[in-house]
Formats: structure tokens, C-alpha cells, sequence
């Protein structure tokens, strides 16, 4: 069948493609793009403008146009069916093994993820739609090439909440009228289209994570999507529900407003920490010492700018009537090396208590080894109870100086640390471009987020003058060149296998201008 008028697919055709590109969800991507994507751009356009204010010496802080907002009551839409317990979520790629497992976890959501877990490699992203209608009509199976067979089981699954990709990043193999569509809207289209209704009828519905935003006004922009979309469909309206992740630093400051915006599709906020330690580089890459952090690894969510976040987050979305979601658990379990889960998984279950103490309603595992863990956790602290949105944490009081404190945050800048940050950052590289997004390094599952800490890190302390503090060396373009190979020496394969990753890492890592997102000149390297 023709595509509609102005549209254009560029990518290959597989088996059941045709499935999900239908003449009738192509006609609903371009209707989203000609109403938003002029929108998109210009928001993304405000973001390089506040990123030279900050460059010139501005600092965030909340904002005074609305405080009204911030001090008047309101309150989102109570908790969807299959969003009112949340106690474990776990998170992972839309590929089929990975579908099946975490539905089979145990755990009460999966974030199904088209974003940092994901690389937008053509065939992920179509394959991942098919994934995600198959598991929702029961009929998903996959067997390994060593012959091991996967299945979903027949009890309670659980509840699916799609990510899309962020605003920042586009879709080159959909094109309408010329132009390439967003990411975002693709990923929510496609799966608004095709498997809204089918959660409806099976007592769910649409739920989303969304992603990277910066302002208010881009989750205006995201409710004006859903109230199209629910439009077009003929769904009730308030049937979508979207949690936002509050991981870049500027929405910390928005957090009230990013509810507000969407108070009757919100399901919540989330503390996405590694996405928000890239966002404090980021935004104050050039602003020298007050803004350095050390090590990536040292930094906790205990330390005071972290920690100010996560309380200012509990008591602002319990405020409102809004579930809270804590933070990753990036572990992932060996089956070689006893002591290494035995002191992780200690670490692990700390975090999580301390999630569970300070009033999160969830949190995240990236491991199905996790679910019980966290499950037990909450356990402790809800008992019988779906959540703790009666805990409004009105003793908590934080202020912008509070979440600008990241000179307090304790840590060196070491070798160790250096070279962690090189050799993770080459490595997840090399799996993005071969079509992985979620890579196990280091008994870690390293995404998009924490590669961009790794990268921006180096960037940061090379731009700075950083002087390790164990070797009294400064960090010089010369010495991660250098570190570069040696650690990929160390690495499995011959050194040219990372030529490519190595070439994207320090354009990304070690270039005078910075890279908004590594995975934009990384996309552009991708058929």
C-alpha cells in the first residue's frame, strides 16, 4: 500500500514492518509532526540560548512567573490502574529476550525503553514496536542461537511504561514533507497507534516515561501531544499517564510546573541520577572549580546537591498527589565472583532503604536478580500499603543555593577515575554502534546516561586544568589520547575493532566545541 501523501520510509522493509507502518499510522506520525515538530525546534533553540546565559555567568533558580503555581493547590489524576503500586520498576531495551524477561521479572513495571538502553538503529526501532504489541496479545517468544527458549508466563505481567527518545534526537528513516521527524514522536506514535486501545481492553493503558526535558514548557508540549493524540484515536481523554524523569539539572527547578503542565496525564517524577550528573557538567562545563566533580563512581546520592534533589523531588510530588520513583541500581550480578555481589548487593540494598526511609514510592533495578531485593525493601516500609503518597515531607524546605551546592560534593579527581571514565566510555561506544544500549562493563549496565557522564567528565576536567590529585599530572589532551589506547589495549579483540568508538569518544570527549549529545554524531555514523 502507498504511504500518505509527504511521507517518506527510508529504512528497509523486514518481515511485519508492514505491520507497524501502516498507511494509517504513518498519516498519525505526520499529523503529529506538522502540529509540533516547529515547536520541538524552537524549544530546543531556547535551550542553546539559556546554555549561554549559564556560560556568561547566569545561575538557575526558581522561577518567579510562577509562583503562583509552586504556592497554590492542586493535585494530578489519581494513579491509572497498574500504576497505583510501584514499588519495584525495572528497566531495559524493547528487544525480545529482554521483553519476556523483565514482563516475567516479578517486578510491578518495566520501563520499556526506546531511549538510553536503546541505540535508534533502524531495525530497533521497528522491532521494538513488534515486541512490545506481541507481549501485549500474549503471543511473544524467542529462542537463543543456543537453542534456550523464552516465553511469558501466565500470571500477572508487569505494567509496561514506554520511554521514547528525547526531544534533542530525530528519526532519519521517516520523513515527512521533506523533513526527518522526531524521535520522540515516532516512539509515541507508534505505539500510541497500535497498542493504546489494546491496553484499554486488557484494564491498562498508555503510560510513558518521558525523557531529557528542560523546562515546563516542554511538558506543555508533550500534554498538547497526548490531547491530540487521544483526539485523533478517540481515547478519553486523560487516558495517557507519564512519569517524568527529572534528570537534567534546569527542570530540578521546574519540578512543581513540569506537574503542573501535565496534572491530568501525570503519573510522577523520577530521580533520574546518572542523566542529572551529566546535566550539572553540562551545564557548567566552563564555570571552573565550584563546578568540578570528582570521579564519577564517587559520587553518591548522598552527597549535598544530590541529596537536596531527591528530597525537594518526595516532597513536591507527594505535595501534589504524585508518585516519586527513586533512582537506578546499576549492578549487575556476577556469577563468577561471590565478594563482588556480596559488597553490591549490600550497597544496593542501602540505596534502596534509603529511597524507601526517605519516602519514594518505587525504584529501579537494571537486573531481574534485583527485583527481590528492592521488592523487599518496599516491602518493609509499605507493608500492606500500594504506596506512601500520605507522606508529604512538609518538615523538607530546599533551596536553590541547596541544589547549586556542588562544590561541597566530597571525591578526587584520580588516574583510576580517568581511565574508568576513558575505557567505559570507548566501550559502551563501540557496543552503540553495532546496535546495543545497555552494556554490562565492569559488573555495571552502562546506558547513553552514563557514558555521557564518562565523556563530559573528561571534557570537563581537560577544559579545566584539572591536576590528578594521586599523580599530580594535568589532564591534557596528550594524556587521554594516551590512556586511550593503553586501556584499549587491555580490552578484548585487536585495537582496530575500536577504531571507530575510539574516534567518536574523543570528538565527543576531547574537542574544543561540546557535543549537546554524544549520540548525535553518533546516530549520524549509523545506517
Amino acid at each position: 500500500m502507498a504511504n500518505p501523501a509527504g511521507v517518506e520510509v527510508t529504512g528497509p522493509m523486514h518481515p511485519r514492518y508492514d505491520d507497524i507502518l501502516t498507511p494509517e499510522a504513518l498519516s498519525f506520525l505526520a499529523d503529529l509532526h506538522r502540529a509540533f515538530d516547529a515547536r520541538r525546534r524552537e524549544l530546543l533553540d531556547r535551550r542553546e540560548r539559556r546554555e549561554a546565559e549559564l556560560a556568561g555567568g547566569a545561575l538557575f533558580d526558581f522561577l518567579p512567573e510562577t509562583r503562583e503555581i509552586r504556592e497554590s493547590d492542586w493535585r494530578v489524576a489519581d494513579p491509572a490502574p497498574g500504576l497505583v503500586d510501584r514499588r519495584v520498576e525495572i528497566t531495559g531495551p524493547t528487544d525480545a529476550k529482554m521483553t519476556i524477561n523483565a514482563l516475567n521479572s516479578g517486578a510491578k513495571v518495566w520501563l520499556a525503553d526506546h531511549e538510553d538502553a536503546n541505540t535508534p538503529l533502524w531495525e530497533n526501532v521497528i522491532s521494538g514496536q513488534l515486541n512490545l504489541r506481541d507481549a501485549i496479545d500474549r503471543k511473544l517468544d524467542f529462542t537463543s542461537p543456543e537453542g534456550k527458549q523464552y516465553a511469558l508466563h501466565d500470571g500477572e505481567l508487569a505494567t509496561i511504561v514506554v520511554r521514547p527518545r528525547g526531544w534533542h534526537l530525530t528519526e532519519k528513516h521517516i520523513l515527512v514533507d521533506g523533513e526527518r521527524t522526531s524521535g520522540s514522536l515516532v516512539d509515541f506514535g507508534l505505539y500510541f497507534f497500535h497498542c493504546a486501545r489494546r491496553q484499554l481492553d486488557r484494564g491498562a493503558g498508555p503510560y510513558f516515561y518521558l525523557p531529557k526535558m528542560e523546562s515546563h514548557l516542554e511538558a506543555r508540549l508533550w500534554n498538547d501531544v497526548f490531547l491530540l493524540a487521544q483526539e485523533r484515536l478517540g481515547i478519553p481523554r486523560g487516558t495517557i499517564r507519564a512519569t517524568v524523569l527529572i534528570e537534567t539539572f534546569p527542570a530540578a527547578f521546574e519540578m512543581d510546573e513540569i506537574l503542573y503542565e501535565l496534572r491530568e496525564h501525570s503519573a510522577g517524577l523520577n530521580a533520574g541520577r546518572w542523566d542529572y550528573m551529566f546535566s550539572v557538567i553540562k551545564k557548567f562545563r566552563t564555570r571552573g572549580a565550584d563546578f568540578l566533580l570528582p570521579d564519577r563512581n564517587s559520587v553518591t546520592m548522598t552527597v549535598p546537591f544530590m541529596r537536596a534533589y531527591t528530597e525537594l523531588l518526595v516532597r513536591t510530588c507527594h505535595r501534589r498527589g504524585a508518585h516519586a520513583i527513586g533512582g537506578m541500581a546499576a549492578f549487575i550480578p556476577s556469577r563468577r565472583d561471590p565478594q563482588v555481589n556480596e559488597t553490591a548487593l549490600a550497597k544496593v540494598r542501602d540505596d534502596k532503604t534509603r529511597e524507601a526511609i526517605d519516602g519514594f514510592d518505587g525504584s529501579w533495578v537494571a537486573h531481574p536478580d534485583l527485583v527481590p531485593i528492592c521488592r523487599e525493601v518496599f516491602d518493609q516500609v509499605l507493608g500492606d500499603r500500594p504506596n506512601q503518597l500520605d507522606r508529604t515531607r512538609d518538615e523538607v524546605l530546599v533551596t536553590a543555593a541547596e541544589l547549586l551546592d556542588i562544590r561541597s560534593t566530597p571525591g578526587q579527581h584520580t588516574e583510576a577515575g580517568l581511565r574508568n571514565a576513558v575505557s567505559v566510555g570507548v566501550q559502551y561506544l563501540a557496543a552503540w554502534l553495532r546496535g546495543s544500549g545497555a552494556v554490562a562493563i565492569y559488573n555495571l549496565m552502562e546506558d547513553a546516561a552514563t557514558a555521557e557522564i564518562s565523556r563530559s567528565q573528561v571534557w570537563q576536567w581537560l577544559h579545566n586544568d584539572v591536576t590528578l590529585d594521586d599523580t599530580g599530572e594535568r589532564v591534557t589532551r596528550e594524556l587521554v589520547e594516551r590512556i586511550a589506547d593503553e586501556e584499549i589495549g587491555n580490552l578484548p579483540g585487536a585495537p582496530g575493532d575500536y577504531a571507530d568508538a575510539r574516534a567518536l569518544f574523543m570528538e565527543v570527549a576531547v574537542a574544543d566545541d561540546f557535543a549537546d549529545f554524544l549520540t548525535l554524531p553518533a546516530y549520524e555514523r549509523m545506517p
